[in-house]
């Protein structure tokens, strides 16, 4: 990719951490580790293979027949090298007071995760390589052991760690967990509770399960301890499996929610390991991020907004879709999900309920962030291709907005879109304390404003693009009529944008806020070019971070910029300060739309602060947010889809610049 010239791009592993960090936990344990499959199942740990989270887990996967959640079936899966009777163990758990065990962390030599994620162990004479794959379209993990170095005899045994339980909370010793389990091609399967899918343990080599039933008291969480929440738990161990390897042999081991014939291990094994977009550089580790934010479920497509919590909301699949999917070619992709998007949209405007699992399609802004989805559509696929596809869809949000059909999205006599948002977070700034918006945005909303100019300039194109003059002339006028009150009701003497006006109240919302630079960053914008600039150029002085953009001024009152503590805490801070990349990808195309060429470096520097970031967190994405200040910790959860779409975005419009 020519955009990327500039970024760091390496022909040897780019994803790779040697010894020094490994044994460190202080530098390892906060680096995470995220492989997901299409149906929402995911396997998520940190590198040294220590889970740190009540979601970590080697087998997460949803269980429909219970809930709506994910559930943990495998948590880990403790290995322990065999020679001359001398045992030494691979695994690495956190107890309570500050203990680990068994500290199998300091006999790694390097981790790297270039196609998957593979551990590299030394202990005396043996060299183990571990490599972990997540299957694409089964929910099962796949581990391979490769017996690299070995000097004498050598057994391995594999100790699972078991919880059967929801991400959302945690499993403790009890009599009702089942210990049976039956023998099967290779190894086991096992449930230990009713209404759970049976889990599946097998290798492709013959081994001996030895049943040794027990309960491990007192994993701890520290993540988990960190947010304010109840952080430990007990695991079910079912006993253990215990194979000889030789030096040079390759043994595959399966959990999976099916019998699998096992003779297959090593070739799905290499397929899955081939198909795999290399981690090799910036651009191909959001590439591999996006895909894993595809969800397919029940014959439908969706966006999941982030792991490991989210779910499929509507505003971040608008956002997050034309970044995860236009931008890399995928516009077959792009094509499914909004397929989906439209029976969702369809229901809403029908007011029946909604046939389709996406979240939040009641927020006043979502449909104008679906014209804004559909627009990026036209600009990078065509216009023709746009207009045969969604013009229909178009036309039937635009009447259903204009005949003021949205119950909380009225049109008014000055032009403008107004909300109500007292009682209810209406937003994206969507943070709650009992029940009530921390940031009670009503009334007439700047970034709802600018998207609603946005769509009805873009709608009046298409109308004139599709010889319907007379609905082309309608938007056209009412548009006109918007410019001149949106310049009326937010520019302000300062040169910037009031965030809300709630005329009810007679509130003004003086915050310097970044949901301002929509008016910059769209290709319509009620400003002038001298407004525009005015705007971007304090967003750059009082927002600007490496990480994003602030979601207020430090010179703004309730400056709150640590998004760290216990839930209410984290709940202050969660738009009074935090820094968040997605406004970024607007604040960079908007700097592209008024300086051009002149700030292309300077759009390129600002893309390093994302490359860094792959490094730390959840390694090769973007976690969801960031601290307002310096340094600048990524925090909230591990991979956020709308971050990552919009620097994908914006690496695509560096390359139109370096192109022409």
């Amino acid at each position: 990719m020519g955009v990327i010239k500039n970024l760091n791009i390496s022909t040897m592993s780019y994803l790779r951490f040697d010894k020094t960090l490994m044994t460190n936990l202080e530098e390892s344990l906060p680096k995470e580790i995220l492989r997901s499959n299409r149906s929402g199942a995911y396997s998520c740990s940190t590198i040294v293979d220590c889970n740190t989270r009540k979601y970590h887990g080697l087998l997460v996967v949803p269980v429909p027949e219970l809930d709506d959640e994910n559930h943990v079936l495998l948590s880990s899966l403790d290995e322990t090298v065999i020679q001359h009777g001398a045992e030494f163990n691979l695994g690495l758990h956190k107890y309570q007071g500050d203990n680990f065990s068994p500290r199998g962390h300091k006999y790694i030599r390097e981790f790297e995760c270039q196609q998957v994620p593979t551990t590299i162990y030394r202990v005396g004479g043996v060299v183990l390589k571990k490599e972990k794959v997540f299957q694409h379209y089964e929910n099962r993990i796949i581990i391979r052991y490769t017996l690299m170095e070995a000097h004498s005899e050598t057994t391995l045994r594999l100790r699972p760690f078991l919880a059967f339980r929801s991400v959302r909370e945690y499993t403790h010793e009890n009599t009702r967990a089942s210990r049976d389990y039956q023998l099967v091609s290779n190894g086991i399967k096992t449930c230990m509770y009713e209404g759970y899918p049976d889990l599946y343990m097998q290798l492709d080599k013959k081994n001996e399960f030895i049943y040794q039933p027990d309960w491990y008291r007192g994993v701890e969480y520290p993540k988990e301890q960190e947010r304010g929440y109840a952080s430990n738990e007990d695991l079910y161990v079912p006993g253990y499996f215990e194979f000889p390897i030789k030096k040079g042999e390759s043994v595959v081991f399966s959990a999976g929610l099916n019998e699998i014939k096992t003779s297959q291990l090593k070739e799905i094994v290499d397929f899955e390991i081939k198909v795999r977009t290399p981690r090799d550089n910036f651009y191909h580790c959001l590439v591999n991020s996006a895909h894993q934010f595809f969800n397919y479920r029940e014959g439908e497509n969706y966006i999941l907004a982030g792991y490991p919590w989210f779910k499929c909301r509507a505003r971040d699949m608008f956002i997050s879709l034309p970044g995860l999917t236009l931008v890399n070619g995928e516009v077959d992709h792009f094509e499914m999900f909004m397929e989906t998007a439209r029976k969702g949209i369809e229901d809403f405007i029908a007011g029946r309920p909604l046939s389709v699992r996406i979240y939040e399609m009641e927020h006043p802004d979502v449909l104008l962030w679906a014209v804004w989805c559909i627009q990026q559509y036209g600009n990078i696929v065509s216009m023709e291709k746009c207009k045969e596809k969604y013009g229909q869809l178009l036309r039937n949000i635009m009447e259903y907005l204009l005949a003021d059909g949205h119950p909380n999205l009225v049109v008014k006599e000055n032009g403008l879109v107004c909300s109500n948002g007292k009682d209810k977070a209406i937003t994206w700034m969507n943070s709650t304390v009992n029940g009530k918006p921390i940031v009670p945005r009503t009334g007439y909303i700047v970034e709802f404003n600018a998207l609603w100019y946005n769509a009805l300039k873009y709608c009046a194109f298409v109308c004139s693009e599709t010889n319907d003059p007379e609905r082309a002339k309608v938007y056209e006028d009412l548009a006109a009529k918007v410019a001149v009150s949106f310049r009326e009701m937010f520019y302000n003497e300062h040169g910037y944008l009031m965030d809300y006006v709630d005329e009810e109240l007679g509130r003004v919302d003086w915050s310097v806020r970044p949901n301002m630079i929509f008016t910059v960053a769209f290709d319509y914008s009620p400003l002038d070019p001298k407004q525009q600039k005015s705007v971007f150029d304090i967003c750059t002085k009082e927002l600007l971070t490496p990480k994003g953009l602030r979601s207020l001024s430090p010179k703004s009152n309730g400056y709150n910029p640590m998004y760290v503590g216990p839930q209410i805490q984290r709940d202050y801070a969660y738009h009074q300060g935090t820094a968040w990349p997605w406004l970024a990808g607007f604040y960079m195309e908007a700097c592209l739309r008024i300086y051009k060429y002149s700030r292309v470096s300077f759009v390129e520097r600002q893309l390093v602060g994302y490359e860094e970031e792959l490094f730390y967190h959840c390694i090769g994405t973007i976690p969801e947010l960031f601290d307002g200040n310096p340094p600048f910790h990524g925090r909230g959860a591990i991979s956020f889809a709308m971050n990552v779409a919009e620097i994908m975005r914006v690496v695509k419009l560096l390359e139109k610049y370096n192109l022409e």
